[in-house]
């Protein structure tokens, strides 16, 4: 990671712009009711219900996993 003020986001490098992973993800359209999303921060998976409460920092490492179809 190139800027210190970074996250990676599914292997890509972007400016840390919010507080929480609830913020971070709203800004992608997702929200708690929104149903096939998985999120991992640090090799961890946070439950939903923690999404508004989970800080994000500098460094930090997201994977947000939606399942597509297919065969």
């Amino acid at each position: 990671m190139t800027n210190p003020a970074a996250i990676r986001v599914n292997g890509q490098d972007e400016p840390l712009a919010v507080a929480t992973l609830a913020d971070l993800l709203a800004g992608r359209g997702v929200t708690e009711a929104t149903r096939g999303v998985a999120v991992a921060l640090n090799g961890a998976v946070v439950p939903r219900r923690r999404w508004p409460d989970t800080a994000l920092t500098p460094g930090d490492f997201l994977d947000i996993v939606r399942p597509i179809q297919g065969g």
